[in-house]
């Protein structure tokens, strides 16, 4: 399969997966956070270090493979434009202390979550 294609077919269901996702989470919540946007890029840094740690790292998929998986779907699910988007908002709105708050969890769980998918990922 051509690496355009594949790329294009996972982001295609990348995103309707973050689509999913963050409606999913978001109709459950009421609060101010962004709930949505941030399970959303937590659960994109861990398949993204899953996928790294267990297909790339090893070079055991096909190229056109890790390429759907990690530009296409990856690439499509993860919402950081929007993460910047509602931290913007949420400054211009004056709640300062949720927009730190949601920068610094997002930033550290993030990292913490790819830590965790590649060490996942690592034990394939």
């Amino acid at each position: 399969m051509p690496i355009t294609l594949a790329i294009a077919a996972g982001g295609a269901f990348g995103a309707l997966a973050r689509y999913g996702v963050d409606r999913f989470v978001s109709l459950r919540s009421a609060a101010v956070f962004p709930w949505g946007t941030f399970v959303v890029n937590v659960s994109g840094c861990l398949l993204v270090g899953f996928l790294v740690g267990g297909i790339v790292d090893r070079h055991s998929a096909p190229a056109w493979l890790r390429a759907a998986l990690i530009v296409g779907f990856c690439g499509a699910y993860t919402t950081f434009s929007t993460f910047a988007q509602e931290t913007t908002s949420l400054a211009d709105a004056r709640d300062y202390a949720v927009a730190l708050a949601n920068v610094t969890a997002s930033v550290v769980v993030g990292f913490a979550a790819v830590l965790l998918g590649q060490a996942a990922g690592r034990l394939l």
